[in-house]
């Protein structure tokens, strides 16, 4: 039998055509784990959906033909409505410090402006009753505090002045001077938080609507960041496709030069 020799051209184009499928299959594994990430992506984001379900008709109606902004607008929105929430929280804080000095004003309120004086007092049990003192006057600070460390909301505030009362109800008997005087204070602070609390209810309900749409416009610009990627991977797709095809092309054309020579692809 004749044995068929390759010559060098021969050589350096099968070498070619080589160096051409691992690019191809090297693009083909690129791809692979794009077509992954992308997929992972839509997976996550059915599943928040599906758990969010209540509302999604109405919101996807909204949805269609909304404008998506960009990352950049997102954050100058995002820095504009935490300086606005800030401003009203703060209308909040000060409404609420009035109520505050009304009721540090009262008469029966001077009991509870300071830390209760435990080894003055002899109150050696104190500390097992009370889990957490407050005072009228630690509360004040707080809400001054210009470090950081001050009260972030009002609902907090609102809680540590009835922690005041509450303490000084659970730790001194009922009938004694001071629990009269701290359960007539509470009830007077609650009275005046009522009206405050309509307020509060709205900038709460506010903050978690802007938080929401905020979240959404967040889930819009990445679902329009995997569109584009889906768009790049099918460009990718088909110019894969394209390469193969070519390949087909040429062995089909050697195998048929070869057999019009008489030997064997």
């Amino acid at each position: 039998m004749e044995t068929v020799t390759m010559s060098t051209p021969d050589i350096a184009e099968v070498d070619q055509f080589r160096c051409r499928v691992d690019e191809i299959f090297q693009k083909i594994d690129k791809l692979e784990k794009k077509v992954n990430e992308v997929e992972q992506f839509y997976l996550n984001a059915n599943k928040k959906k599906k758990s969010s379900s209540k509302g999604n008709s109405i919101r996807e109606e909204q949805d269609k033909g909304r404008h998506v902004p960009s990352i950049k607008k997102q954050q100058q929105d995002a820095s504009q409505r935490e300086s606005t929430a800030a401003k009203r929280m703060q209308e909040l804080m000060r409404q609420f410090g009035t109520i505050l000095r009304q009721i540090s004003q009262h008469k029966w309120a001077w009991p509870f402006m300071q830390p209760v004086d435990v080894k003055g007092l002899g109150l050696h049990d104190y500390y097992k009753v009370i889990e957490k003192p407050m005072d009228l006057g630690t509360i004040k600070n707080q809400m001054e505090a210009k470090d950081g460390t001050g009260y972030k909301n009002v609902r907090a505030i609102c809680a540590d002045v009835r922690l005041v009362f509450d303490n000084a109800m659970k730790y001194n008997e009922e009938g004694s001077d001071v629990h009269l005087m701290a359960k007539t204070l509470l009830e007077k602070f609650e009275e005046k938080w009522q009206l405050l609390l309509p307020k509060v209810t709205e900038e709460e309900k506010r903050r978690e609507e802007e938080e929401a749409e905020a979240q959404l416009n967040i889930q819009l610009v990445r679902e329009a960041s995997h569109a584009k990627r889906v768009q790049a991977i099918s460009n990718e797709l088909y110019e894969v496709d394209t390469h193969l095809e070519q390949l087909r092309e040429t062995v089909v054309q050697k195998c048929s030069t070869c057999n019009y020579l008489g030997c064997m692809c």
